[in-house]
C-alpha cells in the first residue's frame, strides 16, 4: 500500500473534492487506463483521460469508447476535443452516461492533425467559438466542466486570460494552462510566470502545467504562477509515482520512496500486462514499447544496446516479461 497525500484544503471542482494538488496531465497515446491507475495508486490528486474526439465518440468509434474507461479511486475526468458545439454536447452526454465525473475541454493540443480542424489550441484563435463549446457542454451535462489551454496561439496573441474569462463565464469551473504557446509546441521553456495573468483574471482554480518534473520545479511553478495546483505530463513518463511524490512534498509530508531495482519489476510488469489487456496483444506489444523505454531511461540502468533493443522490440510477451525481471532485477545489467 502507498500513503496517499491529502491536503485537506478544500480544493474542489464543482462538487468533486480533489485529494491533493498534483495532477497527471492528459497525454494522447500515453495516459491510458494502465498509466492512470498507477499514477492514482501512487498518490496523484487527479488523472485525466487521453484526449477523446467528440464526433468519433458520439458515433461509437471503438478506440474513443475505450478511452472512456474509468481508472478506479479518483474522480473520473474525461477530456473531450472538437470544434462543433453539437458534437461536443452529445459527447459530454455519452461521457456522463459512461460514468464521467468531470468533463475537460481541450483548447491546448498543438498537433497539426487537431489544429487543422480548428480544435485543440486552434480554438484560442476563435474566442467566440471556444466560448460556445464550453456553453454547449455546460448546458448538456450536470457535471463540472473544465478547460485546458495554452498561453495563446503565438507570442503576438497571448490571450489566455481572455479565453479563461470567457470559459468561466460559459460555465468552466477550473482552468489549466500549459505555459507555452501553440507555436512553441514543446520547444523552449514553459513560462509559468505568464500563467499568473490567468489566475488574476478568473475566480476558479487555475492549474499550471508544462516542464514540471519534480518537487523543486513544482514549487517554482506555483510560486511564479500563483496557481492552485500543478499538472505533470512528460515528467511522469517512466515514473508514474512522481505525481504522488510532488503531491506529498507540497503539503510537507514525506515523499513516497522512488522504486528502485527489484522493486520496479512488479510495477513494470503490471504496466506492460495492463497495456496488453487494454489494447489486445497484437497492438499492445507495440503500444507498450514507449513505456518500457521510459522506464529504462528513468532507472538509468547500465544496459547493453542489444539487450535494450531486445526488450523494446520483442513481440513475445513472455520474453518481454522475462527480460523485465532480468533487467530491473539486476541479473542482465552490464558491470560498472
Amino acid at each position: 500500500m502507498h500513503s496517499v497525500p491529502d491536503t485537506a484544503s478544500g480544493l474542489s471542482i464543482g462538487g468533486q473534492a480533489i485529494r491533493n494538488r498534483a495532477f497527471l496531465a492528459p497525454m494522447a497515446g500515453i495516459t491510458d487506463r494502465p498509466m492512470r491507475m498507477l499514477a492514482a495508486r501512487y498518490g496523484a490528486g487527479l488523472v485525466v483521460s487521453e484526449m477523446i474526439a467528440s464526433a468519433a465518440l458520439t458515433t461509437g468509434h471503438q478506440d474513443m469508447v475505450r478511452k472512456l474507461s474509468r481508472s478506479p479511486g479518483l474522480p473520473h475526468m474525461v477530456q473531450l476535443a472538437g470544434c462543433e458545439a453539437e458534437w461536443m454536447a452529445q459527447a459530454a452526454k455519452v461521457a456522463e452516461d459512461a460514468g464521467a465525473d468531470i468533463i475537460d475541454i481541450n483548447f491546448g493540443c498543438p498537433a497539426k492533425r487537431v489544429t487543422n480542424g480548428y480544435a485543440g489550441s486552434a480554438l484560442m484563435r476563435v474566442p467566440d467559438l471556444a466560448q460556445s463549446l464550453v456553453e454547449a457542454v455546460a448546458r448538456a451535462t450536470a457535471l463540472p466542466v473544465t478547460v485546458k489551454m495554452r498561453l495563446g496561439w503565438d507570442d503576438d496573441s497571448l490571450n489566455a486570460p481572455d479565453i479563461a474569462r470567457r470559459a468561466v463565464d460559459a460555465g468552466a469551473q477550473m482552468i489549466t494552462v500549459h505555459g507555452r504557446t501553440r507555436q512553441q509546441f514543446y520547444k523552449g521553456e514553459a513560462r509559468w510566470e505568464q500563467v499568473r495573468a490567468v489566475v488574476e483574471a478568473v475566480t476558479v482554480p487555475v492549474v499550471v502545467n508544462g516542464d514540471i518534473t519534480d518537487v523543486a520545479r513544482a514549487r517554482e511553478a506555483l510560486d511564479l504562477s500563483g496557481a492552485a495546483a500543478v499538472m505533470i505530463g512528460r515528467g511522469a513518463q517512466g515514473q508514474p509515482w512522481v505525481v504522488g511524490q510532488v503531491a506529498a512534498a507540497l503539503v510537507g509530508e514525506a515523499m513516497p520512496a522512488t522504486p528502485e531495482g527489484a522493486e520496479l519489476v512488479p510495477i513494470v510488469i503490471e504496466h506492460y500486462e495492463g497495456v496488453l489487456s487494454e489494447y489486445g496483444v497484437e497492438v499492445g506489444v507495440r503500444a507498450a514499447r514507449k513505456h518500457l523505454d521510459w522506464y529504462l531511461e528513468a532507472a538509468n540502468l547500465p544496459l547493453s544496446k542489444a539487450t535494450r533493443k531486445l526488450m523494446i522490440e520483442s513481440q513475445n510477451p513472455s520474453e518481454v516479461i522475462a527480460l523485465i525481471e532480468g533487467i530491473f532485477g539486476g541479473d542482465m545489467l552490464e558491470a560498472a
